[in-house]
């Protein structure tokens, strides 16, 4: 296929069968990183960028201001490249130095808040440096993806859609929540077109998203120290809070084992899975959304000497695990 605009090349029916997660059922794993900007935030930035612009918030030259940890500021960077927009990203010490490098290869200016939040966390300062900013200069255009009704829709209209169209029946459908766009999108696409489809929110330990306490998180993608307005916790069957070690564990067993480098939000949707084996009748098809590829993660997750200092040598063992908290 030719495209016109990197930013158009959303891949979207790439599903990875894995058989050794869930012994007895069908585990589907949908790979979003096989895109330009190399998540599943391609999708979320796109739609939330088009929606401004048919409401006339976005004209040519305009500027963008956003709060990501990573992905979304990548895929903001690469929609402002081939748009011809501006756009300056906020984000702080949690951020993947190749995440970082590579906002900077494709031209947006980065804004790095160091002081943490009430709950430990850095989102909260992230959104305070913004208002500072757009107080500053009302110019700026903060898309706002933690809010904003168009980052989950993106995710009702291509990813659910998707997952329905190739997969057909599913029984369990597994997603991270980091935003709670691509959470939120699914959950609305699939109670109307997929009711019976079980619906399972994963979190990290650490994140106060889902209502659990604050404490230190360390890798980028899932939770949040502040509830994002999209989220709606209702809507989901289950939530399952994972430990980042297992998260961590999980991503460099599957590395070493499947050839299969994937990103901290993905070990840990995988790593709830595992646990969730006595959960999950026998013979279920089961999906569940890997957000990105594990290739800004080499000096972090699958880094040794920074695992070992992050989370302790036993992380390194890939025959142990901490319990997963319900």
């Amino acid at each position: 296929m030719i495209y016109q605009r990197a930013c158009d090349i959303v891949t979207d029916e790439i599903f990875l069968e894995v058989d050794d997660v869930l012994p007895g059922s069908h585990l589907f794993l949908k790979l979003e990183g096989m895109n330009p900007a190399g998540s599943v935030k391609l999708k979320s930035a796109v739609g939330m960028v088009d929606d401004a612009e048919r409401k006339g918030v976005l004209w040519p030259g305009g500027r963008i201001v956003e709060s990501s940890s990573g992905s979304l500021g990548i895929a903001l960077s690469v929609i402002a490249a081939s748009r011809g927009y501006d756009f300056t990203c906020v984000t702080d010490p949690n951020v993947s130095p190749q995440s970082l490098a590579l906002i900077r290869a494709l031209g947006a200016d980065v804004v790095q808040v160091t002081r943490r939040d009430h709950n430990g966390g850095y989102l909260a300062t992230r959104i305070a440096r913004i208002h500072e900013m757009i107080d500053a200069d009302p110019g700026l255009v903060w898309l706002n993806q933690y809010a904003n009704p168009a980052n989950a829709q993106a995710h009702a209209r291509r990813t659910a859609t998707s997952i329905l169209k190739n997969i057909g029946h599913v029984d369990v459908l597994v997603v991270g929540a980091g935003t709670t766009g691509t959470l939120m999108g699914c959950t609305q696409h699939f109670r109307t077109f997929s009711p019976w489809t079980k619906i399972v929110a994963v979190d990290t330990v650490g994140s106060v998203t889902f209502g659990g306490p604050p404490g230190p998180r360390h890798i980028p993608g899932l939770g949040t120290s502040r509830r994002p307005e999209l989220c709606r916790p209702d809507q989901v069957d289950e939530v399952v809070l994972v430990d980042e070690g297992d998260a961590v564990r999980m991503c460099r067993r599957l590395a070493r084992e499947r050839g299969l480098p994937l990103g901290g939000s993905t070990g840990s949707v995988l790593a709830a899975l595992e646990s969730m084996t006595d959960r999950i009748p026998v013979g279920s098809r089961v999906v569940a959304v890997s957000p990105d590829m594990g290739d800004r993660y080499v000096r972090t997750i699958y880094d040794d000497d920074w695992v070992a200092d992050t989370f302790g040598t036993h992380v390194l063992d890939p025959s142990g695990r901490h319990p997963v908290a319900v």
